[in-house]
């Protein structure tokens, strides 16, 4: 019979912890999903400038067509490269991330040619307070 008794009486506390189990399982669930969700949102940013990256080269071999000149060249910037801007076209807009992320400026040089340049900027935080 005492048997009996203290077994009944270990029983919410079995179902507790359980119930507690259950819960973290839950919450680390949660976590997961938040923390992957963040990691689709990020890789998804090299998508959306690849389409605008596009979208400007079109609008751009439109405009050269236009002014009776080339296609600009694309380049990618490298630390220390000499430019001859002299007037800026285009630029493509910077993703909205805590981030570096890609862009792209259109500029027409000294001699009159147009160029594209990729470049890497701090994205448009909107966390940095401002």
């Amino acid at each position: 019979m005492l048997e009996q008794a203290c077994h009944r009486a270990s029983m919410p506390g079995f179902f507790m912890e359980e119930l507690n189990m259950k819960l973290i399982k839950w919450m680390v669930f949660a976590g997961v999903m938040a923390m992957s969700i963040n990691v689709l949102a990020e890789g998804g940013g090299d998508r959306t400038f690849e389409r605008a990256f596009s979208a400007n080269a079109k609008a751009m071999e439109q405009y050269a067509a236009n002014q009776g000149k080339a296609p600009p060249v694309v380049r990618d910037y490298a630390y220390g490269m000499k430019l001859d801007v002299v007037k800026i076209v285009s630029v493509v807009k910077p993703q909205p991330a805590c981030s570096v992320v890609p862009t792209a400026m259109t500029y027409e040089d000294s001699q009159g040619q147009l160029n594209t340049l990729k470049y890497s900027v701090a994205g448009v935080c909107r966390n940095s307070g401002g």
